[in-house]
């Protein structure tokens, strides 16, 4: 799988983290605004066509655990 193709997965499962992290109420509330956050730099990135910053976003999504 390539980046252009690994990106979109990693984003997606990080938009279901949220809503996990949106079940447990107010104290997921500060993962919740750095997964939206990482997740628009993403957008931003796939959408530039910045192989760079689509790598970095790529290992920053990754970075978020259940």
């Amino acid at each position: 799988m390539n980046l252009a193709e690994a990106l979109p997965v990693q984003q997606k499962r990080v938009r279901e983290l949220i809503e996990i992290y949106q079940e447990i109420g107010p104290v997921g509330g500060f993962a919740i605004a750095m997964m939206k956050r990482s997740l628009s730099n993403a957008e931003s990135a796939a959408a530039s066509g910045d192989v760079v910053a689509m790598l970095r976003a790529f290992q920053d999504l990754q970075g978020f655990k259940e």
